[in-house]
């Protein structure tokens, strides 16, 4: 088989960047190993993070990239990252972005907002609607209606080189080991390697291999192939994760809605006049993987028990690795009605949530009561969330009295009590690991960068495997990330006049 362009992988990068070169006037073949598209973006939150977009300028929303630029920084000091940050690759994020957010409004994506995200010092942050299959939905059906031949089940395996130029892929479908070339180039788009143990035990820790991935099929295979031909990965120890709270045992409304333009603009107008409780409950059912409980909680008294009843881990200590050894993976938070107060009203919130900032006990009671449980004593709470009731009872004694039976359990200290009623637990609770920040070397024009920073010719990556060093912090960088480089990538691919000629 032969293209014009070759991308690797469909998810929201890949799709962009099969859009993006097929719009350029190219023909393209998008190989993506699952038997579907859509990648980790449709497991994403959904936003993007971009300035001087019609949504900013409804609502009177004076912003520019640059300033959008420099509230990034803003993000690492927030988070002590004194790391460098690739300046090049942040500037083509936001200088870009806002044609992305158009580039998608004109194929039928409908975006909410935009809602303030502190540090940010304007409403950037874009939520898609309803979720972020809506990406995937709008990215294929325009894909395939430019002729882009989209085939699922291929894995990509290595890279076929002439010289020091990549001109083809070699993969695996239906069993039988095939190979596309590309005349004028590929795009490698294929994530990151949150799912893969063995990449995450070598560049991270042993506890981040032994935890699970949002994306169990973000396996890295991308990161090999351009390491077996001379790339190098920049930021290989970094990684996103904690503690989420479980996706509802049944999908919302909101997630079934299909995301026909018709509906989500209808939808838009409708949250944009509607009170503030009907947009945190729409947000909350939006957001069902991603509430992540604060550390404040541990840190007023809260404990981590399992499904056994029992305390495991040192809650203070930030991520509790020690959940994914747990049964099933999964824990309760439990705490008493002093705290159950106290969380109620800022400045102690139980979760942060993007669109209203915070949500507190009154909203999980409201909007997700399949993580709220709450009852007058102990016993009664453990038999809401199935754990035997001796066991809680005993744990939160031994609790009470200071005392604890592992080594990797501290004492309860200076942390108060829990000793008056109604008791609450919310979760289950997981950990995850969201994503890994390992990505390829590239230069601005997202070429794979080899030995001596010297470009492999006719090798571009975006998304998660070409990040290239860039940090992106806070809520709608990645996705925006993701679709402005797949964009860029697929564009320059199309118009690269290939050194060796058209392959024959």
């Amino acid at each position: 088989m032969q293209a014009d362009v070759v991308v690797i992988g469909g998810g929201g990068s890949g799709l962009a960047a099969a859009v993006g070169a097929a719009s350029a006037g190219a023909s393209v073949i998008l190989l993506e190993k699952n038997l579907d598209v859509g990648g980790t973006t449709a497991r994403s939150i959904g936003s993007i993070s971009a300035t001087q977009t019609e949504h900013q300028k409804r609502m009177g929303i004076v912003d520019t990239p640059q300033e959008h630029y420099d509230d990034m920084e803003l993000f690492l000091t927030l988070r002590r990252i004194s790391r460098p940050d690739n300046n090049e690759l942040r500037r083509l994020l936001t200088d870009n972005v806002p044609e992305t957010i158009r580039w998608l409004s004109a194929m039928g994506v409908e975006f909410f907002g935009p809602l303030e995200e502190k540090p940010h010092r304007k409403p950037r942050m874009h939520n898609v609607l309803p979720n972020s299959r809506a990406y995937i939905f709008h990215l294929a059906r325009e894909a395939r209606r430019i002729g882009v031949n989209i085939i699922t089940g291929a894995r990509a395996q290595s890279f076929v080189l002439t010289g020091n130029e990549v001109t083809g892929v070699r993969f695996e479908h239906s069993g039988k080991q095939q190979a596309v070339f590309a005349a004028r180039g590929i795009v490698l788009a294929s994530g990151d390697y949150a799912a893969d143990p063995e990449m995450k035990r070598d560049y991270i820790s042993p506890e981040v291999a032994a935890t699970e991935a949002i994306n169990p099929t973000s396996t890295g295979d991308g990161q090999r192939m351009a390491l077996t031909i001379g790339g190098r990965l920049i930021n290989t120890d970094m990684y996103s994760g904690g503690m989420r709270f479980v996706r509802p045992a049944q999908p919302s409304w909101i997630s079934r809605l299909p995301p026909a333009k018709w509906l989500m603009r209808t939808a838009n107008l409708a949250l944009r006049w509607a009170p503030e409780a009907i947009i945190r409950r729409f947000i909350m059912g939006f957001l069902t993987t991603v509430l992540v409980p604060t550390p404040k909680l541990y840190a007023s008294g809260a404990i981590l028990i399992n499904k056994n009843g029992e305390r495991f881990a040192n809650e203070t200590k930030g991520m509790p690795f020690e959940l994914a050894h747990q049964p099933d993976g999964m824990a309760y938070i439990l705490f008493d009605a002093d705290l159950g107060e106290k969380f109620s009203a800022w400045p102690n919130y139980v979760s942060t949530a993007p669109g209203f900032a915070y949500a507190f006990l009154a909203d999980y009671r409201r909007n997700r009561p399949d993580l709220f449980h709450k009852a007058e004593t102990l016993p009664e709470v453990a038999a809401l969330i199935g754990v035997p009731p001796e066991k809680l009872v005993t744990t939160v004694e031994e609790y009470n009295a200071d005392r604890s039976g592992s080594a990797a359990i501290v004492a309860r200290g200076d942390r108060p009590k829990l000793v008056r009623g109604p008791y609450y637990a919310l979760g289950p609770c997981k950990n995850y690991i969201h994503y890994t920040e390992g990505g390829l070397a590239v230069n601005g024009q997202l070429e794979v960068l080899g030995a001596n920073d010297v470009p492999f010719s006719g090798l571009y990556a975006a998304g998660s495997v070409g990040q290239g060093g860039g940090l992106l912090k806070g809520h709608g960088h990645h996705l925006g990330w993701a679709f402005t480089s797949g964009r860029l990538a697929g564009q320059y691919a199309a118009k690269r006049v290939p050194r060796t000629g058209v392959i024959t």
